[in-house]
Formats: structure tokens, C-alpha cells, sequence
């Protein structure tokens, strides 16, 4: 009788966390909860700056939506990037806004595993964005087109 409930109880975990189950998670799934860390913001110039940064991922149940919040400061510069990234079989959008610079737009890319590439285009500034999250790291790229700013790198660890 134990080891036909036990058998019971194997097939219902495989049903419920087998193969669909890791279909259904999302390229957010990983990223819920709060960051710390810093990086470099390198200008066109050469000149560069360390950056301290903390970030804000409240993850959809699904992994599939994620509302973010991203701030960093250096001892020139200063963002505070907010936004909303949807998940539809790989393809990426959004909508993003930055306080500091008073600019907004949409967001568009593709998930592939844990690498997300975006290209967010606003009414003022545009940039390509690459992330990759690990279990508790997350390294974040951002390339900005027509700026003083030449590249962004960020790297982040889970709290």
C-alpha cells in the first residue's frame, strides 16, 4: 500500500514539474527580488567612472512580465531607469522611463535562456541593452547611440 502511494506521489511530481512545467517558465523567472553592485560607465571621450547600483525585479507568477527599477550613480552621473517587459515566446516588450533625464519609450527584443538583448528607443535616447542572469549574478551591458556615453557595464549580485 506505501509504495503504491509513494508511486502515486512520484507521478503526480512528474506531471506537475516535468517538461511542461519548464516550458512555462519564463526568461524573468530568475531575476525576482533585489541587486546590489556597480560597474563602469565609459565615455566617448575615454574618460571613465565607477557606478553603484541597486536594482528592483518584481517578477509575474508566470516569469513571463517583469517590472523593474534600476538606479545608479557615479560621482558625475546619475539614472533611474523604470519599466515593464513582456515575454511572448521569446520576444521582448515594453515600456521604459528615466527620471533623471526626463526620457520614456518601448522596448523590443528576444530571450534566449538567461541572455536578454533589448533595444529601447525613446524620445530622447536610445541604447541596446544585454543581460544575462545567473542564480545569485547578473551582468548587465548597455550601449547608448548618439550620447557622451559610450558603454555601461553593470554587474549584480542577489541580496
Amino acid at each position: 500500500m506505501l509504495s503504491r502511494i509513494a508511486w502515486a506521489l512520484t507521478v503526480l511530481t512528474l506531471a506537475l514539474t516535468g517538461p511542461n512545467a519548464a516550458i512555462a517558465a519564463g526568461p524573468f523567472t530568475g531575476m525576482a527580488g533585489e541587486w546590489t553592485g556597480g560597474g563602469l560607465i565609459n565615455m566617448t571621450d575615454g574618460k571613465r567612472e565607477r557606478l553603484r547600483c541597486r536594482a528592483n525585479y518584481t517578477v509575474g507568477e508566470d516569469g513571463n512580465h517583469v517590472q523593474l527599477a534600476i538606479r545608479c550613480a557615479s560621482d558625475s552621473y546619475k539614472f533611474d531607469l523604470t519599466g515593464f517587459v513582456t515575454n511572448r515566446g521569446g520576444s521582448l516588450s515594453g515600456q521604459w522611463s528615466e527620471t533623471t533625464f526626463n526620457a520614456a519609450g518601448t522596448m523590443n527584443g528576444r530571450a534566449t535562456g538567461s541572455q536578454i538583448n533589448v533595444l529601447a528607443v525613446g524620445n530622447t535616447f536610445s541604447a541596446r541593452l544585454s543581460m544575462s542572469t545567473g542564480s545569485n549574478q547578473q551582468t548587465v551591458t548597455m550601449r547608448p547611440e548618439g550620447t557622451v556615453v559610450d558603454r555601461v557595464t553593470l554587474s549584480l549580485r542577489k541580496r
